[in-house]
Formats: C-alpha cells, structure tokens, sequence
C-alpha cells in the first residue's frame, strides 16, 4: 500500500476466520473480507477502511494456514507439480459505500523435493500463510513455474483493484 502511493494504518480485526461449511469455495475469501469490515464498521465513518483474505485452492479444497510441520509439508507437497488457485477477496468500504470484489490468480508449481520442502519450512516458518507458502519467500522463487493473473494478489492483496476502487471512492466523495 505504501509502494502504491497510500498512507495508511494497520487495525487487525478481531475476527474468527470461519465460514460455513457448505460455502462455495469460490465465495469464501469476499466472505472473510468482508466479515473482517465488519469486525471494524467503527473506522469506516471516517476512514476507507480496506480488508481482505487470501485463499489457496486445489481440487475443490481450501488449504487455509497450516498448523504445525506436518500440514505445511502435506499442502507442499499437495501442491508439488500442480496447479492451484489463489483467490483475494478484498471490500473496501467508506462512510455508506461498500466495494466487494475477488481476484484469482493461477499458480503451477514444479515438482519439489522434499529436502526443498523441509528446507522451506524449517527457514521460513510458512505458518502465517494460507496454502503454506509465500511467493516471494524461497519456495516460491524455486517452485513457481507459471503464474496466470496478478503477482501482488498471490502475495495477499491485488493493489492494482485496490488502487483503482480507493481512487474512484475519493474521486466520488470530494
């Protein structure tokens, strides 16, 4: 955000990132998103209150952050030699005005090793991380092939939409 020109405070919403179980996966992440403004409706009267939440999908699954060692190697590993969805949802919200939206991006990985994988996670600690992994961390660097769609979204937060949806909201509130 601030490489984008914004200034801006963090406020870590205190929310349960839950969902129903019979959500299509494909609707979860604007869901949490938008649970998460919710969580903050008290900065919106004054303040563009941006929230969002990132989730890795394969085969129908959402592989939300790993817990301990044993996860994070099974999500790699699962995700070793194939191709997965990252989906952002993002809501932006000011005073009565409420902007929802998601982004996908298409992520194949190489077939990695699991002396990479032990290396990745020993490292790197990907325990914050929905899907185990940070693209921009070692794992990434060695195990993204191809990507489909917007660096910036696999890494949490497609700025490009984010930019564009806060300067129209200012432009429409001047």
């Amino acid at each position: 955000m601030q490489q984008a020109g914004f200034e801006f405070t963090i406020q870590k919403p205190d929310v349960d990132e839950d969902f129903p179980n019979d959500m299509p996966v494909e609707n979860v992440a604007k869901f949490l998103a938008e649970k998460k403004a919710k969580a903050l409706a008290s900065f919106i009267d004054n303040h563009i209150v941006v929230t969002a939440d990132t989730v890795v999908i394969i085969d129908q699954s959402i592989l939300n952050k790993p817990t301990d060692f044993n996860e994070a190697f099974d999500m790699l590993q699962m995700l070793s030699g194939r191709t997965h969805h990252v989906r952002t949802g993002v809501c932006i919200t000011y005073q009565k005005e409420k902007v929802l939206f998601d982004d996908v991006t298409v992520v194949t990985f190489s077939k990695l090793t699991k002396k990479e994988i032990e290396y990745y996670i020993d490292q790197y600690k990907p325990f914050d991380k929905a899907g185990a992994y940070g693209a921009q961390d070692f794992i990434g660097m060695i195990g993204i092939g191809k990507i489909e769609g917007s660096y910036f979204n696999v890494m949490g937060l497609p700025i490009h939409r984010v930019y564009r949806v806060i300067n129209d909201l200012h432009e429409k509130n001047r």
